[in-house]
């Protein structure tokens, strides 16, 4: 038996690993072909479902690692049997909504998926992986809720997985009878599925409230959105697979295809030792300021989160030697500096190739078409939007640090001339990077897609085999920690997509659209209340989730009161990273509790001078458009 699960995990990971490998590979191979006039056959539709793959199996390996991304409140807890006992009930109400979707996804299989292949293979060799993740999660779910039980409950240990997972077919019986006997089961199923949609259309708000609370107890974000999707359009009537279309159209979405490819990026960079010499740099470059190595901090934190797309990834990869540097060898209080280190993790935001604005912009062109507005905004559009508010977040924080670093007589250090040579010349590739990649996209020669392919390629080859970093046999580790962040990245944007397209078809974002309408007016109290809103959003939700969940409410109340969607997309993203440092329940602040080893109350009394300038660059970006529009008005 344990050579059959060893050989499972082992076929998991090679599918896994293989299918993101190639969908780095087949771009980049594409791009050198090009001035040839040649191309790889299909090549595009293959990097498409290579991409549903990887999100699937990576999803997968985020069950296997319990690395999927939870709001768990509950974690500081030093109640540990509080603790214990939320974790098994989590994983309870996981095991049984993967099993629902397992069975949802048969039934997508069977009837949605015609005949279609992609060049010689047929798409349902590719679509297989929605079942084989969902039944996979759902196992490894209900084991672990078994794991909590002590030897005396041995029985009960035992019985508990099947017990979840027959519960969870159970609520699948509309997808379970349909497999069966198409659209019309004989009695008593008929009766005994029309009675479990009758429960859930009369019982949806309460469903939708348990929900809630479950993931702030700690359930996966994932599964929480996916089981308030199925819940709504459950009670709306509608068919067993539409949550499987909606996860399986998510991903095969070709732009999103840049997420776990930049992801990855910033892992082989956190991975290296790239985040020590790029300090060494702009330390010999910018010591000999009065505040230089606050511009050396700023600056290589917008740089990896740019490029990770989670402000948590550079906190926990560059927050021991910059905090290191900064308390310990510069003399800046520890109040301060991880103060700096928790509110400049998410600056990255605002910069090619951010990850959320990529998402921002594909979300918002399609609800601009689907009410109807003839427009349509390229990503660099949203990215042009960022540049000026990006730059302001930065010099906010420079010059606070400059500010600070004057008051408490911090030591500035001589320029040495050879040094600085010596460490840019060290960091040159790293340094190279964004400008090739911001050349290529900005210059049309490579598309998004492309320049993500490209991005990993160049610096697996930079940190493996120019700068040494990494030895190839190692290169497995980093795949091993970035697919289970992957994995739960694109699961929450799996499950947000369903959820999103169950708030379309209950027309909330036009009845809400109708009701602010008639009871806000002015412009300016609308834009009050939405960063009121964002700010709770932010606190409480990852910022891919909120993207997919909240931006389709918001786009249409944007047109309504006049708008530009790029400003809208801009200060979304703005209030979304000031949400990340608010207390009680700001992402940061966890992660640099974590990171430095502090009590929570602490970092948040540490970080409360950088939300203070938070709130006046939110306040700014949001009040005077033109900072969002001006460089796309020029760059027409």
């Amino acid at each position: 038996m344990g050579k059959i699960k060893t050989i499972a995990l082992n076929t998991e990971k090679a599918v896994c690993y293989a299918a993101i490998v190639l969908m780095a590979l087949l771009p980049v191979v594409d791009v050198f072909l090009r001035p040839l006039n040649l191309g790889i056959p299909f090549s595009r539709s293959f990097m498409i479902r290579l991409f549903l793959v990887t999100g699937l199996f990576a999803a997968m390996q985020s069950t296997r690692t319990k690395g999927h991304i939870a709001i768990a409140i509950v974690q500081f807890s030093k109640n540990e049997g509080l603790k214990s006992t939320l974790a098994s009930i989590s994983s309870l109400i996981s095991a049984v909504m993967a099993a629902r979707l397992f069975w949802d996804s048969l039934s997508f299989l069977r009837y949605s998926m015609g005949g279609r292949t992609v060049g010689p293979i047929p798409e349902l060799v590719f679509a297989l992986a929605l079942p084989i993740a969902f039944g996979i999660m759902a196992l490894r779910f209900a084991l672990y809720a078994a794991e909590g039980m002590g030897e005396r409950l041995r029985a009960l240990k035992i019985a508990l997985p099947p017990l979840i997972l027959i519960a969870g077919s159970l609520i699948a019986l509309p997808a379970i009878t349909k497999l069966i006997w198409g659209f019309e089961p004989p009695e008593p199923f008929f009766s005994w599925v029309n009675s479990l949609y009758d429960f859930t259309f009369h019982a949806k708000i309460p469903l939708i409230l348990f929900l809630v609370a479950a993931a702030l107890g700690g359930t996966p974000i994932f599964i929480a959105i996916g089981g308030i999707a199925l819940v709504l359009l459950q009670a709306a009537g509608n068919e067993p697979e539409v949550v499987p279309i909606q996860v399986f159209s998510a991903l095969t979405g070709q732009d999103l295809i840049a997420i776990p490819l930049f992801t990855l990026t910033g892992f082989f960079l956190s991975e290296s030792r790239a985040g020590e010499r790029l300090v060494r740099t702009f330390r010999s470059l910018f010591s000999w300021i009065p505040g230089g190595m606050i511009i050396a901090t700023v600056v290589i934190c917008a740089f990896f989160t740019s490029f990770t797309g989670a402000s948590g990834v550079t906190i926990l990869a560059l927050g021991g030697i910059l905090y290191s540097i900064l308390s310990e060898k510069l003399g800046y209080s520890e109040r301060f500096s991880i103060g700096l280190l928790c509110s400049v993790g998410c600056i990255g935001l605002l910069f090619p190739p951010s990850l959320p604005i990529i998402l921002i912009g594909a979300t918002t062109n399609s609800i601009l078409f689907f009410i109807g507005e003839q427009i349509d905004y390229s990503i660099i559009d949203f990215f042009l939007g960022a540049i000026i508010p990006g730059i302001i977040m930065v010099l906010s924080r420079i010059l606070f640090g400059i500010f600070i670093s004057k008051k408490v007589k911090i030591p500035v250090e001589p320029f040495v001339f050879k040094e600085a040579c010596s460490s840019v010349k060290g960091s040159i590739f790293e340094i190279l990077l964004p400008l090739i990649l911001i050349g290529g996209y900005f210059t049309d020669l490579l598309s998004l897609v492309e320049v993500s392919a490209v991005s990993v390629v160049y610096i697996f080859i930079v940190e493996v085999f120019v700068n040494k970093d990494i030895a190839l046999k190692d290169v497995p580790k980093v795949l091993i920690k970035a697919v289970p962040i992957i994995g739960g990245i694109l699961a929450i944007l799996a499950m947000a997509s369903s959820l999103s397209y169950a708030i379309v078809d209950y027309q909330v974002p036009s009845n809400f659209a109708y009701w602010m309408r008639n009871n806000v007016e002015s412009r300016i109290v609308f834009l009050l209340l939405l960063n009121l809103a964002l700010l709770v959003v932010g606190c409480l939700m990852d910022i891919f989730s909120a993207i997919l969940i909240v931006l389709p409410l918001i786009v249409p109340l944007g047109q309504i009161y006049g708008i530009d969607p790029i400003h809208l997309g801009i200060i979304f993203i703005v209030n979304l990273e000031l949400g990340f440092i608010t207390p009680p329940v700001g992402m940061n602040l966890f992660l640099a509790s974590y990171r430095f080893n502090k009590p929570f109350t602490e970092v948040c009394r540490n970080v409360m001078p950088f939300l203070a300038i938070q709130l006046v660059v939110v306040a700014l970006v949001t009040y005077v458009p033109w900072l969002s529009t001006f460089l796309v008005g020029v760059f027409k």
